[in-house]
């Protein structure tokens, strides 16, 4: 087994006590189960940027920063420094994903600590107590499928409200867990607010889903879930417990009515306010004291 020099390093440092076998490798990661702390565990060890053929493209990196302007210009620049600040920043806004949708509830594996290069986290597990398999690999009869596919969409729901998306979603980075599916790989993750992307990726995710589970049950063909979470989105009207039924003409009917009745209710109390200042005013002329009329 050919242990990477990153692995080899926690192991010799105590963090992990011992390497148990690969499991997977990826485009721009590797994936060991090992021991910590008495626990068998996943170790994503990152490729090289010189080894990885996933790109670090401007469509996922747009609106991220550091904090450091200087470390930002860097990075930018496309120095030697700055490339190695971009890749030092590319691994730990994985793991800042993960702590920020751990702490939203989703179903995510649970981040355990960020080593150099190395990301240690829980291991997804099957009925059986094996490695959970990617959802690529798994047949649904069709109840399944729509039940999977509705708590999926949930999940994407939920990040959304938590401001990430996810960005590159699909039947290869979701496992198929003993208590249900569980969403992986988070490098390319972006923040719903400050990338102009994110309308068009969380729609592509949205997709992604909905083409594999359509395989099972076609009627989810004529869904529209991702219109309708991101409309809900954009008037502040999505929860993590939204009930999404995917039609996006009914939902917008929804929203353009409850648009509606929030201008009402905004002219109602703007009328009020008015009413209110103007009555402040008469009540303090009035309590002026009288000037003497002056006789000639």
């Amino acid at each position: 087994m050919l242990i990477p020099d990153r692995l080899r390093s926690m192991l010799e440092e105590g963090f992990i006590q011992r390497i148990l076998r690969p499991l997977k490798s990826g485009k721009e990661a590797e994936v060991f189960i090992v021991e910590a702390d008495g626990e068998i565990c996943a170790a994503k060890v990152y490729k090289e940027a010189h080894r990885r053929n996933f790109r670090q493209r401007q469509d996922y990196v747009e609106g991220r920063s550091s904090g450091d302007s200087r470390q930002d210009r860097a990075m930018a620049g496309g120095s030697r420094f700055g490339q190695r600040q971009r890749e030092a920043a590319w691994q730990t806004h994985e793991s800042d994903t993960m702590r920020r949708l751990n702490a939203a509830g989703s179903r995510i594996p649970r981040l355990r600590q960020l080593g150099d290069g190395v990301l240690l986290m829980d291991l997804v597990r099957d009925a059986a107590g094996e490695p959970a398999p990617q959802l690529a690999t798994q047949q649904y009869n069709r109840d399944k499928a729509l039940r999977w596919h509705s708590g999926l969409v949930g999940e994407v729901a939920r990040m959304l409200c938590a401001g990430v998306v996810h960005g590159d979603l699909s039947e290869y980075n979701i496992l198929h867990a003993h208590d249900g599916p569980v969403i992986i790989d988070f490098p390319q993750a972006i923040d719903a607010a400050r990338n102009t992307n994110a309308k068009r990726l969380l729609l592509r995710d949205v997709a992604n889903l909905t083409r594999f589970f359509s395989r099972f049950a076609p009627e989810l063909r004529r869904s529209e879930y991702g219109q309708e979470m991101w409309l809900l989105h954009e008037q502040t009207s999505l929860r993590p417990d939204s009930q999404l039924t995917g039609r996006f003409a009914a939902a917008r009917n929804v929203v353009d009515a409850q648009v509606v009745l929030r201008e009402i209710e905004a002219a109602k109390r703007d009328a009020a306010k008015r009413e209110e200042i103007q009555a402040a005013r008469a009540a303090a002329r009035a309590a002026r004291p009288q000037q003497p009329t002056r006789r000639g």
